[in-house]
């Protein structure tokens, strides 16, 4: 005898646990907030140096996600189409990432950036 015990090879199948006893995967505020953000950084394209990168607030109830956007841009810009970009893109890689319905993606432009030669130049008359 080698000093195994006779039971020690058999293994037993796992006990099927009913689905709605198995419990729920809840996903946090912040993680979808930094999802959000991202995503706002990857549609938002280029920012100028000074800008701070977006940021996002989240409320989540249930399945469905509400998402505001705070953001700064340069300008001249075409503001609409971005704001447009960033709801689309939040609303996809939030929908696809973790799962929940993003019906409103409200977009805050907190500041916009002048071109930095015309800030070096300052006024002329």
């Amino acid at each position: 005898m080698t000093g195994v015990s006779e039971g020690a090879g058999i293994s037993r199948p796992p006990t099927a646990v009913p689905p709605g006893e198995r419990g729920a995967t809840r996903i946090a505020d912040r993680v979808v907030a930094k999802i959000a953000s991202q995503a706002a950084r990857e549609a938002a394209g280029e920012l100028p140096a000074e800008a701070t990168p977006p940021h996002a607030t989240v409320v989540v109830r249930h399945d469905t996600a509400r998402v505001r956007v705070h953001l700064e841009l340069g300008y001249p810009a075409d503001v609409g189409a971005r704001c447009r970009a960033v709801r689309r893109h939040v609303r996809e890689r939030v929908g696809a990432l973790v799962g929940f319905d993003v019906p409103e993606v409200a977009v805050q432009v907190e500041r916009l950036y002048p071109p930095a030669s015309a800030t070096a130049q300052g006024r002329t008359r």
